[in-house]
């Protein structure tokens, strides 16, 4: 799937139960808000995307060299049992604040990624065949970067230029992907 988007960006997320919400049903709900809607406001919390300091910065720089941004997202198996507060407003910039677009629900979430329509498809990634994008680890690859509490990130999709065997490869088995669009990731609040 990924082989012929060298360059392309990429956010990495695993998603799962979210504000006593199944994953299932949350896809089911998204796809909906994308009908109604136009796009899709993926709630999520963390510092390593940021919407202002990581995820706009990340876009924007992917954008100009010509190339997209997804979102790939790997489900799991998540304990996220969050009060399902429904966020009521957002910023791009976190100064000016705008109503959440009618047919937009965020859930039990600090920030949201834009996205257009949400498709489950499957596919392996090997995450050694990422690198960090942004921020202070620029530069380290996905299978590094990922460990431990990491469960996000934006990331440059990088294929190996030579080969490595496969039991050195770490592969994670994607199940959604999104186009990410303008203004990215936004800072929500109820």
């Amino acid at each position: 799937m990924l082989d012929s988007r060298k360059g392309a960006g990429l956010i990495y997320m695993k998603v799962g139960l979210h504000a006593r919400e199944t994953i299932d049903d949350i896809v089911s709900r998204k796809q909906r808000e994308y009908e109604e809607a136009g796009s899709i406001f993926w709630g999520y919390g963390g510092s390593t995307c940021h919407p202002i300091t990581m995820v706009q910065p990340f876009a924007k720089q992917v954008e100009q060299a010509g190339n997209e941004v997804l979102i790939i997202m790997q489900k799991m198996n998540s304990k996220h049992a969050a009060p399902p507060e429904i966020a009521k407003e957002y910023s791009d910039d976190g100064v000016d604040w705008k109503p959440i677009p009618k047919g937009i629900e965020v859930r039990g979430s600090r920030y949201a990624l834009v996205l257009d329509k949400l498709e489950v498809e499957e596919f392996d990634v090997d995450l050694g065949e990422l690198e960090v994008g942004v921020g202070p680890s620029r530069g380290k690859k996905g299978d590094r970067y990922l460990v431990g509490q990491s469960d996000k990130g934006c990331f440059l999709y990088a294929p190996r230029d030579v080969p490595i065997a496969p039991d050195e490869r770490i592969i994670k088995h994607i199940g959604l992907v999104a186009r990410v669009k303008a203004p990215f990731a936004v800072i929500v609040r109820n």
